[in-house]
C-alpha cells in the first residue's frame, strides 16, 4: 500500500473522529437540548466568537474512569469544548460544557481540560469566558471531580485581577459548581434556562420542609434581583452573548494593558444645558441620576452592571471622551439615594474590578447618608459599609468625584470623597456637603435655643435656614480645597473628560505589602 494511500486512511480516521466529537452526545440528546430551548455548547461558542475565529484544543481527551460502568461509556469531547477565537476581533480562551454527553458532568479530565485553557488565558494575556451547563460532579469519579472542581476554583483565585473572568450559566449549576462562577468577576444568566443553588428543592424540602420551585430558588431574576451574585439578565442565549461581547468591549484583555479605545465621535467639549435643569435645587423633590449619566457620557451609551440589585446605587461602564471609565452613582428616586448593605457591597466590588483593570472611576454623588434600621445594623452594616471604604481608598487609578447635590456624614467619606484620595472633585452649585442634613443638625446644634424660644417651630425653621446658609452648599468644602471647583451643570461632561485626561499618567506609589484584609 503506498504511502498517499496510507495517508488518506489516516486523513478518514480524523474526519471520522472529529465528527464524532463534534456530534457530542448525538442528535437525539441534541435535539432534546433544543427542545429545552438550549443551544449546544459549538452552537453557543459560534453565536459568542467572530464567525470562523474560533479554534478548538483538546478534542480528543478522555476519562480514565472504569468504576461503576464507565469503562464502558463514551465521552466525545469529555463533554466540554475548549478553545480561543476572537470577539470583535480580540482574543478570548472559552470553555463550554455540554450538556448532551453525560449531561455535562465534571470529571477528572473534564476539569483537566477547563484547567488548561485558563491557564493558556494567563498565560498569553487574555479574557477567560465559562459557559456553564453542567449535571454537577460526575459522581462516579468520586473525589477525582471533587479535586477538578478544586483546581478550578484555586485558578479563579490565582488569575483574579490578572485576566477577566466571565461566566454564564445556561443550564443548571449546582452544588460546589456554583463557587467557580462566584469566584468569577461576572455571572450572566437567561431567564427561562438558568439556575443556581447550593442544594436543589427536593433537598431543602427532605431537610427543612420548605417547598420551592427550581426558578424561585435560583432562577435568573433571583440572582440577579435578591441574592446579586448574578450581575446580568438575558431574554434569551443569542441576546446573552452580545451582551457579553459588549462588555468585554469595555475591558482591557489583562490588568497590564489600558483599556481600549474608541474614538467615539461625540465632542469632548459638549454642554449639556438641560443638566441645568435635571437636578433640582429643594432637596426633598427626586429625580433620576439616569438623567445625569446618560447625557455627560459618550453617544448616551451606558453598559450598567447589576441593574437589577441595590437599586439604589447605579454601576456600570460608558466611555468618556473614547476612553472606558466605570461609573458609580447614587440613585435618589430609591431609597433617597442612601448606602445601604447590598449597595455597599455592589458599588464595592465594582470599584475593585475597575482598578484591578485600569479602569478610571467616575463617581456622582446625592447621598443622605447610611440607610437607618435595626435590620442594617444587625446585618452588619458597619462592616459592608467599610468595604466600599476600602475599595475606594484602595484603587489607584483616576478617580473623579462629582456632588450633584446631598453628600452627609460618613456617606460623603464613602462616596469617593477627596479624603478616600479622589483625584478631582467637583461640585453643582446647589450641592449640600456637611455632617448631616440642615434639619437635623438644627435639632442637635441648636436644641436648646428651640426648646427655650416662644415659638419652638419658628425658631427651628430659622435655625434650619442658618444652617442651611452656613454649611449645606459647596463653598464650605470648597474654601477647605476639598473640592476643586464649583461647576455649572452643563458643563458637567467637558470637565470630567478634561479630569480623567490630566489623571491618565496618574502614578502612585504603593507601600510594600502582601495585600490589605478588606472586611469581608
Amino acid at each position: 500500500m503506498s504511502d498517499s494511500i496510507q495517508f488518506e486512511a489516516k486523513l478518514k480516521e480524523l474526519r471520522e473522529r472529529r465528527s464524532k466529537i463534534e456530534l457530542g452526545g448525538g442528535q437525539k440528546r441534541i435535539e432534546r437540548q433544543h427542545e429545552r430551548g438550549k443551544m449546544t455548547a459549538r452552537e453557543r461558542i459560534a453565536a459568542f466568537f467572530d464567525p470562523g475565529t474560533f479554534v478548538e484544543t483538546d478534542a480528543f481527551v478522555t476519562h480514565r474512569a472504569t468504576e461503576f460502568g464507565m469503562a464502558d461509556v463514551e465521552a466525545p469531547g469529555e463533554g466540554v469544548v475548549t478553545g480561543y477565537g476572537l470577539v470583535n476581533g480580540r482574543a478570548v480562551c472559552v470553555a463550554a460544557q455540554d450538556f448532551t454527553v453525560i449531561g455535562g458532568s465534571l470529571g477528572e479530565m473534564h476539569a483537566e481540560k477547563i484547567c488548561k485553557v485558563m491557564d493558556l488565558a494567563a498565560k498569553v494575556g487574555v479574557p477567560f469566558v465559562s459557559l456553564n451547563d453542567s449535571g454537577g460532579a460526575r459522581i462516579q469519579e468520586g473525589v477525582d471531580a471533587l479535586k477538578g472542581y478544586g483546581n478550578i476554583f484555586y485558578r479563579n483565585v490565582k488569575y483574579s485581577g490578572v485576566i477577566p473572568q466571565i461566566s454564564v450559566i445556561l443550564g443548571p449549576c449546582a452544588g460546589g459548581a456554583v463557587y467557580s462562577p462566584a469566584l468569577t468577576d461576572f455571572v450572566f444568566m437567561v431567564e427561562g434556562i438558568s439556575n443556581m443553588f447550593i442544594t436543589g428543592p427536593q433537598v431543602i424540602k427532605a431537610v427543612t420542609g420548605e417547598e420551592v420551585s427550581t426558578e424561585d430558588l435560583g432562577g435568573a431574576l433571583i440572582h440577579n434581583q435578591v441574592s446579586g451574585v448574578a450581575q446580568f439578565m438575558a431574554p434569551d442565549e443569542p441576546t446573552c452573548f452580545e451582551m457579553i461581547r459588549t462588555l468585554l468591549s469595555y475591558l482591557p484583555a489583562n490588568n497590564l494593558e489600558d483599556p481600549p479605545f474608541v474614538e467615539t465621535g461625540d465632542e469632548a467639549g459638549r454642554l449639556e444645558p438641560k443638566l441645568r435643569e435635571v437636578v433640582p435645587v429643594d432637596p426633598t423633590k427626586g429625580y433620576s441620576m439616569y438623567d445625569v449619566i446618560y447625557p455627560m457620557v459618550d453617544n448616551g451609551e451606558f453598559f450598567e452592571v447589576s441593574k437589577h440589585f441595590a437599586t439604589n446605587i447605579i454601576t456600570g461602564f460608558a466611555r468618556l471622551g473614547g476612553r472606558a471609565v466605570g461609573i458609580v452613582a447614587s440613585q435618589p428616586m430609591v431609597k433617597a439615594g442612601c448606602l445601604d448593605i447590598d449597595a455597599s457591597d455592589k458599588a464595592a466590588r465594582f470599584v475593585r474590578f475597575c482598578d484591578a483593570f485600569n479602569i478610571p472611576l467616575v463617581t456622582l454623588v446625592d447621598v443622605p447618608g447610611y440607610l437607618p434600621g435595626v435590620d442594617q445594623e444587625y446585618g452588619g452594616i458597619i462592616r459592608h459599609g467599610a468595604k466600599l471604604l476600602y475599595a475606594y481608598s484602595e484603587a489607584t487609578v483616576p478617580k473623579v468625584t462629582v456632588i450633584t447635590r446631598k453628600a452627609y456624614g460618613g456617606a460623603y467619606i464613602a462616596m469617593c470623597s477627596r479624603h478616600l484620595g479622589a483625584d478631582m472633585v467637583f461640585a453643582f452649585p446647589h450641592a449640600e456637603i456637611a455632617v448631616m442634613g440642615p434639619e437635623g443638625a438644627a435639632n442637635v446644634v441648636f436644641r436648646k435655643e428651640i426648646s427655650e424660644a416662644e415659638d419652638p417651630a419658628a425658631k427651628r425653621a430659622e435655625k434650619i435656614k442658618e444652617f442651611r446658609e452656613v454649611f449645606a452648599n459647596p463653598y464650605v468644602a470648597a474654601g477647605r480645597g476639598y473640592i476643586d471647583d464649583v461647576i455649572d451643570p452643563q458643563e458637567l461632561r467637558p470637565r470630567v473628560i478634561s479630569a480623567l485626561e490630566i489623571t491618565a499618567t496618574k502614578m502612585v506609589e504603593q507601600s510594600r505589602k502582601k495585600h490589605g484584609n478588606i472586611p469581608l
